[in-house]
């Protein structure tokens, strides 16, 4: 089952909608307590993420239900098309919605700024930025599909050493973000037309 598609804006418009579109998938499949809180929390997540992503973004965010062994997968999507703009150039900012040139911070702040990227500039500024980043590569794998490659926070997770101590501030993100504790997996598929997150949770 697909949910209505909402679009999302980065000044936020749109969220009301996306909350109430959450709050419907969890009643339509039966969801109730922590697993409807739980849809809730991922899909405001997404949809804040987007705030100050760039100038005029919008894009279009929707939910997903499968029946599957073991429970429902959910797959909260958000998705956009990829524009060319070399006026932005000069706003080659980073995941800092005051404008403030810093790095990705967190998670969701690493996760916004590859869809960012992805999204506004397309491959040159996207690799510059993904060879500077060695973190990226923890999570990323090619795929031929559509030209595409994915960066899965499963295979980030996977990939960090074991010895916490070695990545305290990787292991400290991870432990702090609510998208990495509540989600089963994060995707971002970066495609030639398209940017795509999708977090992925079984419901049991």
């Amino acid at each position: 089952m697909k949910s209505d598609v909402i679009k999302i804006k980065s000044d936020l418009a749109g969220r009301d909608e996306a909350m109430q579109m959450a709050e419907g998938v969890a009643k339509y499949n039966g969801f109730t307590g922590k697993n409807a809180m739980h849809i809730r929390l991922l899909t405001e997540e997404l949809v804040s993420m987007v705030h100050g992503i760039m100038d005029d973004f919008t894009g279009d965010l929707w939910i997903e239900t499968k029946n599957e062994k073991g429970g429902v997968l959910c797959r909260i999507c958000l998705s956009a098309k990829r524009r060319a703009d070399p006026t932005q150039e000069e706003q080659f900012l980073s995941v800092s919605s005051t404008g403030e040139n810093e790095n990705a911070k967190g998670i969701l702040g690493k996760i916004r700024e590859i869809f960012r990227l992805n999204a506004q500039y397309g491959n040159i500024c996207f690799n510059a930025y993904t060879l500077s980043n060695p973190w990226y590569s923890m999570g990323a794998s090619p795929v031929d599909y559509e030209m595409s490659q994915c960066w899965s926070l499963t295979n980030y997770r996977n990939n960090l050493s074991s010895d916490k101590s070695s990545n305290s501030e990787q292991w400290d993100e991870l432990e702090k973000s609510i998208i990495a504790k509540l989600s089963d997996d994060v995707k971002v598929w970066l495609k030639s037309e398209e940017t795509e997150v999708i977090v992925e949770k079984l419901i049991k």
